[in-house]
């Protein structure tokens, strides 16, 4: 087992989004879930651009997903896009 002074940010994030995925069932493995900084604040971006067809999420699965993102400590806002084009965001609220 690797030590914990080896890991990286990159392993941290991987970590992370891992997590999130496993808090939030809903989302599909084909959506790419990352990170971004906008100023000096960070958001979580889901892309569907390799699974546009389940791109659906309706206002109860965001309060899931914000519910997981705030447990995590992860972003104050959440972006939903198709490759570059946003098709969605909101605020992560309890």
């Amino acid at each position: 087992m690797e030590s914990s002074s080896n890991c990286t940010c990159a392993d941290f994030e991987q970590a992370a989004m891992s997590k999130l995925r496993s808090l939030v069932p809903l989302l599909s493995q084909d959506s790419k879930i990352f990170r971004e900084p906008w100023g000096s604040s960070t958001v979580i971006c889901f892309d569907f651009s390799r699974c546009p067809h389940l791109y659906s999420i309706n206002q109860d699965q965001t309060k899931v997903i914000s519910q997981a993102i705030i447990k995590l400590g992860l972003a104050n806002s959440m972006i939903f896009r198709l490759g570059n084009k946003t098709i969605g965001w909101s605020k992560v609220k309890p």
